[in-house]
């Protein structure tokens, strides 16, 4: 590395002149793209038609489109506080542009989540794999050059810090020569660095390394925790077992699950769990409420917010091979990366950055990681399930990529394969599109991403229906329990028909209650909090947030946004400051005054 250049563009140009202007690109998942350089080698080889740039990566981090209607009057001026001053990523605004030159394709087998929506390219080009089989289609699609995020040590080692998942297998193929891999990368300081071996990096090993890029890392905006959330959370928290093993996801939910865990360790779920309006299931096994005396193991793919508070609160600390948390990877929001950073040593020693090769699989030291991940709890969200039991979390009907399948099969895998481990399936029971609330339960996909000879646990905000082992009239009587009471009788058909349920067979008097009201009502007294894990959103904006939603959900219906109109033109007071932020409060055009109309119905609205 000694004769490295130092400037980026000159970096490019010697990756090009060695591996002969071919470049295959194995390009980290996430936060873990060094976007410099990455830029960089795009301006290079987009300036050099007899040159070929193929990348193969995940998750291409974006901040949302920003650009027209009420996503540009909130995002816009608060761009930076709340996504961080992110650099973009030439590829992918090409790709979007439709200017992406011939000579560079992109492939990922992850997408942000719904930004690739209407993309054909981004749609054509991308690969369905588990999280664990993308090591395998990298490595036999055989790159040629690496390009790497590091973070830096106090003693100078490199480490891979938030993105060991797939590159420390590809750099142990390196070292052992069955892979012929130039390696490349940018040191960033804003990445805490982790000193277990499979994250580190010495920095002899890197062929051609920017130092002095220090951007910062993109933030993933903390979504509001809900009522409906709250619900899911509070009974998913029931099935995590003290001295345990969890994982769970981002997002709302994922905040949920974590809050009420948080909550339960201090006991203040009892009151909750017992003022619930909804019907249990009798045939399942008593709940678990009481405080994590052992404490939990987490093995996750990734390490999220919720992760790292449970650890900072001292719920997760049973330690294997001296870790309480092994994670593949990390993005979340820039409190989660200040936390890292200023972790006292002892205390970041016990995360471990490893590989997704040790955290989604069983494979390697079967033994033991049996017997570490005993009574595993892997906690994941879908966006629909059917009334067998069957999971759809990545496309749409239509075969539209909305995201992945990412690790989601492997830990339900996983769930199967230990003793007394479970899979849990999170999701909301109904969503609002365009006006009209819609089912996620539903009786038959045309895909299904976790098939349902893998059903087990799905949780609703109604309640927890365990599905494992059972047979098909008691899975739809059980989902049946958990689904919003305004599509129970027409599912309930859709079985009949199908000769799943008997015909005789009636939904009892204690499931009819499942409603969004009951849910507000049930969780009202106990002032569960919006943001568990605070937000970067100020007072106003937080107000904005739930009218915004509704304006979302009528988005497309013009019998509900005329609604809202309505409701604006007739509301005697407003918020003047919620208008302002957004540049409403003086309306200079007819879209406008529509605009904020709409705007002061969906604040004024609390339903």
């Amino acid at each position: 590395m000694a004769d490295s250049p130092s400037d980026p563009d000159a970096i490019a140009a010697e990756i090009i002149a060695r591996t002969g202007g071919d470049i295959r690109l194995a390009l980290p998942l996430g936060l873990g793209k060094p976007v410099t350089l990455v830029n960089a080698l795009t301006r290079a080889v987009a300036a050099r038609p007899e040159t070929r740039l193929t990348i193969l990566t995940a998750l291409t981090l974006e901040a949302p489109d920003m650009t027209e209607g009420m996503a540009a009057r909130f995002l816009a001026p608060a761009a930076t506080r709340l996504f961080g001053d992110y650099p973009a990523l030439d590829y992918a605004r090409m790709m979007r542009a439709g200017t992406l030159p011939d000579n560079i394709e992109v492939s990922e087998f992850f997408l942000l989540a719904g930004r690739w929506l209407g993309v054909p390219q981004m749609q054509r080009r991308y690969i369905a794999a588990n999280y664990t089989h993308a090591y395998d289609v990298l490595r036999d699609w055989k790159p040629n050059v690496i390009l790497q995020l590091f973070g830096e040590d106090a003693d100078g080692t490199l480490s891979l810090s938030c993105n060991t998942d797939i590159s420390t297998d590809l750099l142990r193929d390196r070292a052992e020569g069955t892979l012929d891999l130039l390696v490349a990368g940018e040191v960033n300081r804003n990445l805490p660095a982790f000193t277990n071996p499979e994250a580190r990096v010495p920095r002899e090993d890197v062929d051609l390394l920017y130092d002095g890029a220090d951007f910062d890392l993109f933030s993933v905006v903390k979504r509001p925790v809900g009522a409906v959330e709250h619900a899911i959370g509070l009974h998913a928290s029931r099935l995590i077992r003290d001295g345990g093993t969890i994982q769970i996801g981002i997002g709302a939910i994922g905040d949920a699950v974590a809050h009420a865990l948080i909550a339960r360790q201090n006991g203040r779920t009892g009151e909750i769990h017992n003022a619930t309006p909804f019907a249990p299931d009798r045939t399942q096994a008593p709940r678990e409420d009481g405080p994590f005396e052992e404490g939990l193991y987490a093995v996750t793919e990734m390490l999220v917010d919720g992760i790292l508070q449970l650890f900072e609160a001292g719920i997760i600390r049973r330690e294997v091979a001296g870790a309480a948390i092994h994670a593949g990877f990390f993005v979340d929001c820039h409190d989660f990366y200040a936390r890292l950073r200023d972790l006292p040593e002892p205390d970041r020693a016990k995360i471990h950055m490893v590989p997704v090769s040790f955290t989604n699989q069983l494979y390697g030291d079967e033994a033991a990681k049996r017997a570490a991940r005993k009574d595993a709890r892997f906690v994941n969200a879908a966006m629909k399930a059917t009334l067998l039991g069957g999971v759809v979390s990545d496309a749409t009907a239509q075969g539209s990529e909305v995201s992945g399948v990412g690790g989601q099969f492997n830990f339900v895998e996983q769930a199967f394969a230990l003793d007394d481990a479970r899979s849990i399936i999170t999701l909301p029971a109904t969503r609002t599109r365009r006006g009209r609330t819609q089912s996620n339960i539903v009786w038959d996909h045309p895909h299904e991403t976790v098939p349902r000879q893998y059903r087990d646990i799905i949780v609703t905000e109604y309640g927890i229906a365990d599905l494992r082992g059972q047979r098909d009239e008691d899975v739809v009587a059980r989902m049946l329990r958990i689904t919003d009471s305004r599509f129970q009788d027409a599912l309930l058909e859709d079985a009949k028909r199908a000769g799943k349920i008997a015909r005789d067979f009636e939904i009892p008097a204690g499931w009819r209650v499942n409603l969004p009201d009951r849910v507000e009502r049930w969780l009202a007294p106990f002032d569960l909090p919006t943001f568990p894990f605070g937000t970067d959103f100020d007072a106003t904006e937080r107000r904005i947030l739930p009218a915004l939603e509704r304006l979302s959900q009528a988005q497309g219906s013009p019998g509900a946004m005329a609604g809202l109109i309505l409701a604006g033109l007739v509301k005697s007071g407003a918020d003047t400051a919620a208008l302002a932020r957004m540049d409403l409060d003086r309306p200079r055009n007819p879209r406008a005054v529509l605009e904020a109309l709409a705007l002061r119905g969906a604040l004024a609205r609390r339903d």
